[in-house]
């Protein structure tokens, strides 16, 4: 695969980058440093078509980088607290960026231009953790916050309904359900999960459906299975759930998820889980561990009958020194080929750098790449750990 040096990128010495996989070799292809101190990755989005993909950054920034060439295209500045969520993913052109942030907004930019064109705000001292788009009319904006739930016409920016009595503590995640854009999930650092019908007049006495107790600080969730029945949940105390949503009931339980996949990985140890990832082609979920060395692994999850965290089918090791906070897979699955020349995908961590992957054996000439244009480090901001809920 050709890269396409900016100007200014200083090529360093070729990395060695072992792998250990039943797949294909998983090797590091190239890495961005992407600044010189304190500040690292925390979440990689890409467009639909992988023209470009975003990356917010520790400086309260989002840059953007082409995730073929790694090329970088520009940077995207006017938040002024943490990044918390970015998604390509909304209503309007798929060229708008959206991101939300401890500074009370979520705002969309021109990835193109890079210039913001709209924010709203939920009021002074209100985080913002996550957001979607949905709603059976497709016109609502919905966010998780400081114990809330606010939910906006996306049209007219004008505030619809509040949700306040459903949570005791930050609200981490959101998500409109995918097959069923009226039903919406919440996930809070109080250990529950709450569904919710976004028909009509939205208030907490009609529209809450129901409530999952997790019993632990949540981090992540997402859907899987066939008509997006399922959830998986990530806390931040590394324990992995599986629940169905509609009969409301937990499927599987790894209490001890940590472990499982230690005990299943020769090479290291699961010291934190990143993500899951699903393959609703091959109906397969994977829990996605790291080392505090930068190494990461795929663990498939078996949530049936047989209910376990299974040996790593992909190990990734050679391109981070520090925790991965962010995988972006440009491929389906761990074992196949992109439409993206082989690469499989990127990732970024608190070690300021984006690592691109291939999954092919085109492994053999690898290269570490840093610009001194890319990142300026900014004079001060807050550095928020990787087990902070947010």
């Amino acid at each position: 695969m050709a890269l396409e040096f900016e100007d200014g990128m200083e090529v360093e010495e070729a990395i060695s980058s072992p792998s250990s996989t039943i797949f294909k070799r998983h090797g590091l292809k190239n890495s961005i440093q992407t600044n010189f101190g304190d500040d690292y990755v925390f979440q990689i989005s890409a467009k639909d078509d992988w023209t470009s993909m975003a990356v917010s950054l520790s400086t309260n920034e989002v840059k953007l980088y082409s995730p073929v060439t790694g090329q970088y295209l520009g940077q995207c500045k006017g938040h002024s607290a943490t990044i918390n969520h970015i998604s390509f993913v909304g209503p309007s052109s798929p060229h708008v960026l959206y991101s939300c942030s401890s500074d009370s907004t979520i705002r969309a930019w021109d990835s193109r231009s890079c210039q913001q064109v709209s924010c709203v705000s939920t009021g002074p001292s209100q985080e913002i953790f996550s957001f979607s788009f949905g709603g059976s009319g497709a016109n609502l904006l919905a966010a998780g916050c400081n114990s809330q739930i606010i939910f906006w016409d996306w049209r007219t920016m004008k505030r619809t309904a509040c949700l306040e009595e459903s949570h005791m503590d930050d609200v981490t995640q959101v998500h409109f359900v995918p097959s069923n854009q009226s039903k919406l999930v919440s996930a809070s650092v109080d250990g529950l999960m709450c569904l919710f019908d976004t028909s009509g007049n939205i208030n907490e006495d009609e529209h809450l459906v129901s409530v999952f107790n997790v019993g632990t600080s949540i981090g992540k969730v997402g859907f899987l299975g066939e008509a997006n029945q399922k959830l998986w949940c990530l806390t931040h105390i590394e324990t992995l759930s599986v629940w169905d949503l509609n009969d409301a009931r937990i499927d599987a339980n790894f209490e001890d998820a940590r472990t499982l996949a230690s005990n299943s990985w020769t090479n290291d140890h699961v010291d934190y889980f990143v993500d899951c990832h699903y393959s609703a082609e091959d109906d397969r979920l994977w829990v996605i561990g790291g080392s505090n060395n930068g190494t990461f692994g795929y663990f498939p999850v078996n949530y049936g009958k047989t209910r376990q965290i299974e040996s790593a089918e992909a190990v990734f090791r050679g391109g981070h020194t520090g925790i991965v906070r962010s995988v972006l897979p440009l491929s389906g699955t761990p074992g196949r080929t992109s439409k993206t020349h082989g690469i499989f995908g990127w990732t970024g961590g608190e070690d300021g750098r984006l690592c691109c992957w291939l999954s092919d054996e085109s492994t053999d000439k690898t290269c570490s790449w840093i610009s001194n244009t890319l990142v300026a480090k900014s004079a001060t901001h807050r550095r928020k750990g990787r087990h902070s809920p947010y």
